[in-house]
């Protein structure tokens, strides 16, 4: 039996983006097409089937420690984007500002996918889902450059909409323009889920 449900919601690819180095500067390459191998964007500073631990594995792993790289791409919702420009007092939001890899319209509250969803083109090219990307700093050096004064306001305006992080499960061509399936998890939420967050909170 599959274990993986095709649905009903698929999403246009609006832009494209490639960032170089986000230590010196997150803001991303806008591209019109990529072609994706196993390790991800060429040339990305997120390539690689392997990764060093961040802070958002610290309870798993000693920073820096080598671990499999499931966040080699950065996937934004259009619709939260535009949520979160109107909170920042930004007519117009540039994703090359937040290191996005891909930025998708259609898809409902796309920051909370399920993980282990993919997200397919026509063409096979398919990205497993890994989890919220969640807000950081770092984002806000490049808006404070590019719209003064705005910057300190990203990261509490991009909570629970900043998209997620993917990895590359078939490797293919990705271009602006097309369009993503969604496929979810053929199963139903862990019982015990809200119960372990509470206990966690504590």
């Amino acid at each position: 039996m599959p274990a993986l449900m095709p649905t009903e919601f698929f999403a246009e690819i609006l832009w494209l983006g490639r960032v170089e180095d986000s230590v010196d500067d997150l803001s991303a390459e806008p591209l019109d097409a990529m072609d994706l191998s196993f390790e991800g964007i060429p040339d990305d500073c997120h390539n690689g089937l392997t990764r060093a631990s961040c802070s958002r594995v610290k309870a798993q792993h000693p920073r820096g420690t080598t671990i499999a790289n499931t966040r080699q791409l950065s996937i934004l919702s259009a619709e939260e984007l535009e949520e979160i420009a109107d909170t920042m007092g930004i007519e117009e939001f540039d994703p090359a500002w937040v290191g996005a890899s891909i930025i998708l319209r259609g898809i409902p509250d796309l920051t909370h996918l399920p993980p282990s969803s993919r997200l397919q083109s026509d063409n096979g090219t398919c990205l497993v889902v890994d989890m919220e990307n969640r807000p950081c700093v770092l984002p806000g050096r490049v808006i404070d450059r590019e719209a003064p004064g705005h910057g300190k306001a990203f990261k509490s305006a991009s909570k629970d909409k900043r998209g997620v992080t993917a990895w590359v499960e078939r490797p293919g061509r990705l271009s602006v323009g097309d369009i993503l399936r969604l496929h979810i998890p053929d199963q139903r939420p862990w019982a015990a889920f809200d119960a372990a967050r509470a206990a966690t909170a504590q």
